[in-house]
This record gives structure tokens, C-alpha cells and sequence, in this order.
């Protein structure tokens, strides 16, 4: 932790004293349940860093929040900020063991959670891994019945006393933009996730980026699909919203009818998302219904998207500002389009670096010419410090002066603007999440009748993309349908491949590299029924 003569710079605590100061009578969160102002969030977020104090937690301790989006998610946030912890967000998709891993690895102190999340209870899965977490401390219940053993959020809160409010003001005082504050996990090709390091001030880089990107002010009201453990919904929606003075409306789960409910009802102005969530706007049945017409800024981003669905957004509904952008975990946004670029090049790139960022594009021998492609490599104030308790990793991808390898294959045109054009990692997008081949192949090793597996991504509708899974079995034979339905236990739901081949081998080259360039043009050559 910095000491209190060289904590200068931007901090979470000293962005959210800003916002107290210059919106505190603003409403700064509400669902339907909680209406909070500026001066009233970061008097709560206080308290709960306070009631961390009284619970041991020192600073650069970690804080897991594994929970929906929701005004608690933002207290616990800035609060433990403000006691100099870090944040590990968890995957509200994830299972027990996936969860675990996270935790352990990341020797989480204390952990935010709920029992009633879209019917699961996490303490429960936890609890059913049978896994050892000796650091984890205190489990605190934000929502649903409280199991034993685990504190309820009021209860937690009423730790809080006199001599650890005034711990805070002094831990707030001390760190400085250097301090880590976030460790977000993502996966990579070995199946295992990495801990991505980040400090305040790389993060509320971002944040900051973000609002001048979009425009973003006190008088946005804006709606979160983007879930907060993703970075987008933590930095580009709640330190975006905490930066500009906008009105933060979570929103845990994707429902479009909803959706439409909350823009008409609340009259929401800012509304990002995944391309799924401007097509299922656009082809609801009873769109006309709804009062649309407070929608100001849509943000999007996609390797691929239809040039179609970008128009039917300019002429159908009512933004004024549509832009899609290309980010990433140990990056945050990148680069972006801007309002006045046209359909078709907000649909095939995603614009040009943004301000503070460089680019390039490495090909055989040096950088590739414009219009040729090769890998994307971005340096910039937001880059990550280092993935955590990993210096191989980080060495490999993270150079010595800064540049960051990202792994994905793209080119940049003569105007400047990048296009995605392939990925690396053979990383494949499930309705905006990122699934990863390695990762899938890895869980799915652990059915009882399978010996080797290969997964790629395929075209769907609906989702954009899903998995497809390639299995060879202990029995030579099987059924698909019931390797889904064992998947659906094992591992997140967008993981679940959807389409499951059993073959007698798998095609690998002379280094015994799995071809996956074999297997996408097996599947492009047969239709596939893909599971819902």
C-alpha cells in the first residue's frame, strides 16, 4: 500500500468522495427494491469497509463478490475499495468446483454471495465440491436464506464500529493508483484461468475512457445487462456511472421483456450489450408497445457483426450515439468506432485505438502492412500489471516496454480502423461470453467414458456462436444428448457444447497438434441440430 506522501492520483475511494461532493443529492443506484443517492451509496459502501476492518481484513487482503447484479454488488465494491482490499468477482455462471479453483488461487479473505441466484445456492455448491478454502474467512450472505455458518449482510454491517470507520479514512488516505485493485480471472488456451492484475489507476483508466467514449452524464439513466463481474459492467458501468454522476440500474438477468419494461417504465438512456441483445429487441413481437424513446447510447462489440442488424438499429430505434468497440480483460476498451462512422464499418471493424493507446499488428519478421494480417498487440495505461502468481504467462505476454500480446488475429486498414479477424486462442463468443476451447476440452476429459475431445466453435443463430464438441469414448460409442446433460452440471452454461460428434479419433499433425482447421471444415460440411 502507498504510504500517505506519494498516494497521489486517482483512486476508487477518491473518485467516490468526487461524487459525493458533486452528486450527492443525484440518485446514483436503484432497482426495485433500493433507491440510494451519491451521499448515501458511499456512506454505505463505508460502513461495509469498516465492518472489513472489524473482520481482520488488512489492506491488499482479497474480497470475492460471487452474486447477480445489484445494488449490494455496488456497495460491497466501493467498500472494499475503500478498506485497501482487492475485488475478485466471480462468474455467476460458473459451478462449485469452478468457483472454488478461483477462490483458492486468489486466497479469497471474505466472500459476498447469494442462496437465491436463478435457483442456485452458492454457499451449497461450494460446500458440495468438498474443496479447502483455509483462507476464506467470512461468507456474507447479500441475498437469500443464510446457511450456518455464513453472516447475513445486516448482520455483517453491524460490525462496523467508531475506532474502523477511522481505519478507513486513514487506509483511503494511504493507497494510491499504483495499489492493485482488481483481479478479474479469464481463461486462456491451457484450460486454466489467469488472474488478470490490475491497479486503481489502470482500471479507472477505463472508467474514464469510457465516459468520454460515450458521453456519459448525471442525467443518464443507465440500464446494466453487462454483468458486473465481466469488466465491462465493473468499469465501463459501475466506475463509468461513479465517474459521470449517471443513475446505475442493474439489471441480474437477461430478460428482453424486461428489458423493455425497465426503458419504457424508467425511461433508460444508456443501454450496452452483446449484438443478442439489440436482435432480440428488434424482432420482439410487441416492440411498438414500449416507449423507446429515451435511448441515447448503445455499445456493442462482436468479432463479426451483421452489417443488417447495425442499420436496423440506426433506423429502427432511437440512439443517437451507436458505437462498437474491441476490449479485453488485460486491457480494458482498446479501440472503438465513433458516432459518425457508417453501418457498415461500425458492423465489420471495431474502429480505431483509443486516446492513450497504440497498436499493432505483428507479422513474419516485423510489423504487418496495413491490410495484412497478424497478431493484435496494444500498449497503453490500462494494460494489466501481470496475471497473477504466473511469470511464465506474464512473460509471455507481456513484454519488458509494455506490449501486450492479445491473441487475437487482426488487420488494420488504410483509415486506421482494426478488424478482428481471427483469434489465436481459438476463443469462439456464446451470446457475448468468451468460451475457450482448452478450458471446455479439460472438463469435459473428466466424464467417466470419454479419452480425448476437441472443441470448436460454430455458427448459431440465436447465440452467435456455440460449441461443438468432438469425443472419442472408452466404449466407442455414446450419446450426445447425454454428455450435454452431463455438461449442464459440470460447468457453465455457455460452455455446454451444443452439438457433440463421437468419433474414432482425432485428427492431429505431425507434432501431435490437434487440427481444428480439419475439424470446422467436417463441421461446415454436415448440418448439425444444435441443443437448446
Amino acid at each position: 500500500m502507498s504510504t500517505a506522501a506519494d498516494a497521489s492520483g486517482p483512486t476508487i475511494p477518491t473518485v467516490m468522495a468526487a461524487a459525493a461532493g458533486r452528486f450527492g443529492d443525484r440518485i446514483a443506484i436503484e432497482d426495485a427494491k433500493t433507491r440510494l443517492t451519491y451521499a448515501e451509496l458511499v456512506d454505505e459502501a463505508r460502513t461495509f469497509a469498516a465492518a472489513l476492518v472489524a473482520s481482520g481484513v488488512e489492506p491488499g487482503d482479497r474480497v470475492g463478490i460471487w452474486a447477480g447484479n445489484s445494488p449490494r454488488w455496488v456497495v460491497s465494491l466501493l467498500g472494499l475499495s475503500q478498506a485497501g482490499a482487492v475485488l475478485v468477482p466471480v462468474n455467476t455462471r460458473f459451478k462449485g468446483a469452478e468457483a472454488a479453483d478461483i477462490l483458492s488461487r486468489s486466497r479469497v479473505r471474505v466472500l459476498v454471495t447469494v442462496t437465491d441466484f436463478l435457483g442456485a445456492d452458492y454457499p451449497a455448491m461450494l460446500a458440495g465440491t468438498g474443496a479447502e478454502l483455509p483462507d476464506l474467512d467470512t461468507v456474507v450472505v447479500a441475498s437469500g436464506p443464510v446457511p450456518s455458518g455464513a453472516q447475513s449482510w445486516t448482520g455483517f454491517l453491524d460490525r462496523a464500529g467508531p475506532t474502523d470507520r477511522v481505519a478507513v479514512e486513514r487506509r483511503c488516505a494511504e493507497l494510491g493508483p499504483d495499489d492493485r485493485s482488481d483481479i478479474l480471472f479469464t481463461s486462456g488456451t491451457t484450460g486454466t484461468p489467469k488472474g488478470v492484475v490490475m491497479t486503481h489507476g489502470r482500471t479507472l483508466r477505463v472508467a474514464t475512457d469510457w465516459v468520454a467514449m460515450t458521453g456519459l452524464g448525471p442525467d443518464d439513466r443507465y440500464l446494466m445487462v453487462n454483468p458486473y463481474f465481466h469488466m465491462f459492467g465493473l468499469k465501463a458501468g459501475i466506475l463509468a456511472c461513479l465517474v459521470s454522476g449517471a443513475t446505475m440500474l442493474p439489471e441480474p438477468v437477461f430478460d428482453v421483456d424486461r428489458i423493455l419494461e425497465r426503458v419504457d417504465r424508467e425511461q433508460v438512456t444508456v443501454l450496452p450489450g452483446p449484438p443478442t441483445l439489440y436482435q432480440s429487441i428488434l424482432d420482439h413481437p410487441r416492440r411498438d408497445r414500449y416507449r423507446l424513446s429515451s435511448l441515447r447510447v448503445a455499445v456493442t462489440g462482436a468479432a463479426d457483426i451483421p452489417v443488417e442488424l447495425v442499420r436496423r438499429i440506426h433506423d429502427e430505434l432511437p440512439f443517437s450515439t451507436v458505437v462498437t468497440g474491441y476490449g479485453l480483460t488485460e486491457a480494458g476498451t482498446a479501440s472503438a468506432t465513433s458516432p459518425a462512422d457508417d453501418p457498415e464499418t461500425i458492423a465489420t471493424t471495431v474502429g480505431r485505438p483509443r486516446p492513450g493507446f497504440e497498436l499493432r499488428i505483428a507479422g513474419e519478421g516485423g510489423d504487418a502492412p496495413a491490410g495484412q494480417s497478424g497478431e493484435v498487440l496494444l500498449r497503453g495505461g490500462s494494460v494489466m500489471v501481470a496475471y497473477l502468481d504466473d511469470p511464465g504467462a506474464t512473460e509471455s505476454t507481456l513484454s519488458p516496454d509494455g506490449w501486450l500480446r492479445t491473441g487475437d488475429v487482426g488487420m488494420v486498414d488504410g483509415a486506421g480502423y482494426l478488424r478482428i479477424v481471427g483469434r489465436v486462442k481459438d476463443m469462439f463468443i456464446v451470446g457475448g461470453f468468451n468460451a475457450y476451447p482448452a478450458e471446455i476440452e479439460n472438463y469435459l476429459l473428466r466424464h467417466p467414458d470419454i479419452t480425448q475431445a476437441a472443441v470448436i466453435g460454430i455458427p448459431d443463430e440465436r447465440l452467435g456462436e456455440v460449441g461443438m464438441a468432438f469425443v472419442v469414448t472408452r466404449t466407442g460409442s455414446g450419446s450426445a444428448s447425454d454428455v450435454i446433460g452431463w455438461c449442464r452440471n459440470e460447468m457453465a452454461n455457455y460452455k455446454v457444447p451444443r452439438v457433440v460428434e463421437f468419433v474414432d479419433a482425432i485428427p492431429v499433425n505431425a507434432t501431435g497438434k490437434v487440427m481444428k482447421d480439419a475439424l470446422r471444415q467436417r463441421a461446415a460440411d454436415a448440418r448439425h441440430q444444435v441443443a437448446t
